[in-house]
């Protein structure tokens, strides 16, 4: 299971970042590597708002045959592409990527991150060699800083979204659950400890009657659900 991004890349120009970090960071032992179905381990890369560059565009770059191809070339990796409508399944197959994630953490914002549509995304990657990657999260509220989107709030309901969501993902037996979570208050994703605090401004979340650590672990509690689970799905 990965929390968060390993390696975010953001377009244009999508072909200097993945380059870039490859090269500076590429041999440190930190910088995560994914084994892929060829027996590779290669950088993960998670590509945000990949669908506002064409995939004719991204072929270029990521089809074996294309003009710039970084395929089985030092700067080769796994590109994950963001699905955000059902249409983007098949440009993200066009465009030579090797998977998908959803990223939002609001159910039902987008046909991506909507729990009801993952069997049905599955069912295509599987279809088509590419990896589907569920995101979760334990809420979702960012009206302190979009006071018009609180029709996408999403109650913690005291960790049951966050374990609905976690369940839904594994239902449809994925490779990986990324969590959408950075820590980012502001958007009311963050896992990390929490307790009562109150700014003249803001008031925060936090976790009463649970523990400060209730999200951390709730998510350690899952990533181990989810490891036995996948050893069961491989005998």
């Amino acid at each position: 299971m990965i929390m968060g991004n390993p390696q975010m890349t953001w377009c244009p120009p999508f072909w200097t970042l993945p380059i870039s970090t490859t090269s500076r960071y590429g041999s440190h032992g930190a910088f995560y590597r994914y084994k892929n179905s060829m027996g590779k381990s290669l950088p993960l890369f998670y590509i945000y708002d990949s669908y506002l560059t064409s995939p004719e565009a991204w072929a270029h770059l990521l089809t074996p045959n294309g003009p710039h191809s970084i395929r089985n070339t030092p700067y080769d990796g796994v590109f994950i592409a963001l699905l955000v409508e059902e249409g983007h399944t098949h440009d993200i197959l066009a465009a030579g990527f090797d998977g998908m994630y959803t990223y939002f953490a609001s159910n039902g914002f987008s046909f991506g991150s909507s729990h009801q549509n993952w069997k049905a995304v599955k069912n295509f990657c599987d279809a088509n060699n590419l990896m589907f990657i569920p995101s979760v999260g334990p809420g979702y509220i960012d009206t302190s800083i979009r006071p018009w989107n609180n029709h996408n709030t999403r109650n913690r309901v005291n960790g049951k979204y966050y374990e609905t969501a976690l369940q839904a993902a594994l239902t449809v037996r994925p490779e990986i659950v990324s969590i959408t979570s950075f820590n980012e208050w502001h958007e009311g994703t963050q896992i990390e400890k929490a307790i009562p605090k109150k700014t003249p401004t803001r008031l925060y979340l936090d976790y009463l009657p649970h523990q400060p650590s209730l999200y951390l672990e709730l998510t350690r509690r899952w990533a181990e659900h989810f490891s036995k689970e996948k050893e069961q799905w491989l005998m």
